[in-house]
């Protein structure tokens, strides 16, 4: 069935994408965010979706983070992180954004498939999740399917390294998950 056929392509091509994430940079992010004030994050579409869901998982381990756009995010400010995604590292609105962090003097992450992109150029950090683009990733992964699920996955992974640095239990985090919907 092409369900299974689809479904094994994208899990080998999320783990070579993520698989090609040096260390250094996940070090380099990680003190990053542990120095923020607050991690301000953005992306549009699915990019987006991701986003959030990384936020929410930042306030599960107590580190205040906010999706632009929101009522209850913020000012950017100088110790603040701004967490930029997008596949193409173009998408019009996340690279004004962008640029308006980076004026306002705040640290700017951009995670992105192009490196060579308007928002690899504006980043103090430049996380590269690299994807096909083959004749199979349109058939089996189209448009930006593969970008946003290693998006998702190297985020997940890097929550999960975050709260081992921060000595965080499902239990401690559960404290902070929403308990009235």
């Amino acid at each position: 069935m092409r369900v299974r056929d689809a479904a094994h392509y994208i899990l080998n091509q999320m783990r070579a994408s993520v698989d090609d994430v040096p260390d250094e940079e996940v070090r380099r992010l990680l003190a990053l965010v542990e120095g923020a004030r607050s991690v301000i994050i953005f992306g549009r579409g699915r990019s987006g979706l991701v986003g959030r869901a990384f936020a929410i998982r930042l306030w599960h381990l107590g580190v205040p983070a906010y999706f632009v756009g929101e009522t209850v995010t913020p000012p950017v400010q100088e110790k603040d992180v701004v967490v930029l995604i997008s596949g193409s590292g173009e998408t019009f609105s996340v690279v004004v954004t962008g640029q308006t962090a980076k004026r306002l003097g705040s640290k700017v992450v951009v995670i992105t498939g192009e490196g060579d992109s308007t928002l690899a150029k504006l980043a103090e950090l430049t996380i590269l999740l690299r994807t096909s683009s083959s004749g199979r990733q349109k058939e089996l992964a189209p448009l930006g399917t593969l970008f946003e699920n290693a998006c998702q996955v190297f985020l997940d992974g890097f929550v999960a390294e975050l709260m081992a640095r921060r000595k965080e239990t499902e239990d401690s985090m559960r404290v902070r998950h929403a308990n009235v919907e």
